[in-house]
């Protein structure tokens, strides 16, 4: 089947950037021998497997894309069933795995987003919006699991939990992943993958470094592998938001708070995103609406200078002084008292004006991250008592950058291993263990993410090209995706398939340099409704390797990505 990757075609080296590092060879396929029976046969320490039922070729809908797939056995069971002698609760890592009948020879870990907490249907999407295939119908054999718990953040008042989380449930997952498959196919499988946008992310970037001998390719898509960073900062942006709002909120238990939602209306936001392309749109060569050139935009773009000043009332044509100054404070990132950088700053992009923008600065800060921040990244964690008496809300505008936020890095005698150990890479730099043995990671990131910073993960690569004298694209390459918001959205070509260049630079020695990706127009499985009305609906562009951008090659039609190149 020709997926979006190979069908647009996809510029790649015939052979690796370092001859000297091993090149893994390709899988080989296998047909499925056994399903209802992998109860009794497919047995795993401390493992249960409750169901295995043999599912007919068929369109499958998941969160809200219908695709066609192949004949598979769904497996359901769980590891590690136990109770909490913290909070006394029954904990175990719940799972399922779906298998080909016709199967590629391949295994696909598929990570999950936010904090987990659900087995959510495992067809290990290929990146990007709405994708048009996944890991699945291309034959790969994939699990999907929550990590070890369910239910509210409160699951992190147990040390277990917390830990399981934060890298353990994958270190258990796979070995039984794997003579799952074996014992499916009569062989274990040749090649191992592992993906995951977000949260998800996290995952493969903690898997390219503590389990990179289990996976031979990683796919890490906005990968918040700063995670306790990110969600204190966010807690204040709530702050910074709440100094400028415009209004209170006028009913429930936030009656009488700062409404943070009034600090920045969608028309202001659609006005600063409309700024930076009139500065910046054409320093890729093109003026076509996307800046490719995001590093060079944040030198050339000064929202004090570049947006007007409101002289009278706010109507969508300004930003105020203080606005200005909030927002310049907000992509500047999230500070303490002294003045000291708590997490990354963020780019400036046309993406600001994206909806997924204001749902992460505005709702989710407010409904999700106080409660990770509670349970899940502070120790000790919060009581459920303590925190059910206030809102998600109060606490944002309460939490103490100089006092609290030292809290994720802090260890006690119940919890002995901090948030920030448990949730990100030993050592993101030193993935040497992934390089010798030929395995690749692939990583992309939406230049206007307004929750994970892509500029955070420009810095982690310069890094990792430091760390490998200049040598990192050998085996690592990083694609920044201009205007896309968080996993999806924004004014951008956010439809792409990494999956497929993943497994042809693993199995076939192919280095992506470049990646054909696509908006999604009208006659899109799922149409982007924020794309500008001027892009034809089947604009197409190179997302290309950085440090290289997409370039206008200075003729041709701009709807084609034939017409750019990687510069």
């Amino acid at each position: 089947m020709l997926l979006l990757g190979t069908a647009l075609a996809l510029a790649a080296c015939a052979s690796n950037d370092d001859p000297d590092l091993p090149t893994l060879s390709a899988a080989t396929p296998g047909t499925l021998q056994s399903c209802t029976d992998l109860a009794t046969k497919a047995t795993s320490a401390n493992t249960t497997i409750a169901s295995s039922t043999l599912v007919a070729a068929g369109a499958l809908t998941v969160t809200g894309v219908t695709t066609p797939m192949p004949e598979h056995c769904l497996v359901k069971g769980e590891m590690n069933r136990r109770t909490s002698a913290v909070d006394g609760k029954s904990y175990a890592i719940g799972f399922e795995m779906r298998l080909p009948t016709a199967w590629n020879g391949r295994y696909f870990y598929q990570a999950n987003g936010g904090i987990d907490g659900s087995v959510v249907t495992a067809t290990g999407p290929t990146s990007g919006g709405a994708p048009v295939s996944n890991a699945l119908q291309m034959g790969f054999a994939v699990l999907s699991s929550d990590a070890g718990h369910s239910g509210p953040p409160w699951w992190g008042l147990d040390p277990q939990a917390r830990l399981d989380y934060g890298y353990q449930a994958v270190g258990s997952l796979t070995p039984m992943a794997k003579n799952l498959i074996k014992v499916a196919y009569g062989k274990a499988p040749d090649r191992s993958y592992f993906g995951g946008c977000s949260n998800g992310g996290r995952h493969a970037m903690i898997a390219a470094a503590r389990y990179s001998d289990q996976y031979d390719g990683i796919l890490a898509g906005a990968p918040g592998f700063h995670l306790p960073k990110a969600a204190t900062a966010q807690l204040w942006k709530v702050q910074q938001y709440a100094s400028i709002a415009s209004g209170t909120v006028t009913t429930g238990a936030d009656a009488g708070q700062p409404d943070i939602t009034t600090a920045v209306t969608p028309a202001e936001f659609k006005l600063l995103g409309e700024r930076i392309v009139a500065k910046c749109d054409a320093l890729d060569g093109a003026t076509d609406g996307i800046v490719t050139d995001i590093k060079a935009c944040q030198g050339a773009f000064n929202i004090k200078t570049d947006v007007a000043t409101c002289s009278g009332a706010r109507d969508g044509t300004c930003l105020t002084d203080a606005q200005k100054t909030v927002l310049g404070n907000i992509f500047a990132g999230a500070k303490n008292s002294k003045g000291e950088s708590t997490y990354s700053n963020f780019y400036y992009d046309p993406g600001v004006a994206g909806s997924n923008y204001a749902a992460w600065h505005y709702g989710n800060s407010t409904a999700l991250d106080p409660g990770a921040v509670a349970f899940i990244f502070t120790t000790p964690p919060s009581t459920q008592a303590a925190f059910l008496a206030t809102t998600g809300l109060k606490y944002g505008l309460a939490f103490n950058m100089d006092t609290d936020y030292p809290k994720i890095f802090a260890t006690d005698a119940v919890y002995k291993e901090s948030p920030w150990s448990y949730m990100t890479p030993p050592n993101e730099t030193d993935l040497s263990a992934l390089k010798n043995r030929g395995a690749k990671l692939l990583v992309y990131h939406g230049a206007a993410d307004p929750i994970f910073s892509a500029a955070d993960t420009t810095r982690w690569y310069d890094a990792l090209q430091t760390a490998n004298k200049g040598s990192a694209a050998a085996f690592a390459r990083y694609f920044m995706v201009p205007g896309m918001n968080h996993c999806s959205g924004g004014p951008a070509t956010d439809q792409f398939d990494m999956l497929t260049n993943l497994v042809n630079w693993v199995e076939k020695a192919q280095v992506p340099d470049q990646v054909i990706a696509k908006v999604r127009g009208t006659g899109a499985n799922v149409v982007n409704t924020e794309l500008p009305s001027s892009w034809s609906a089947t604009r197409s562009r190179p997302l290309c390797a950085y440090p290289t951008v997409a370039r206008y090659k200075g003729s041709g039609d701009l709807e084609n990505a034939a017409n750019f190149s990687c510069q």
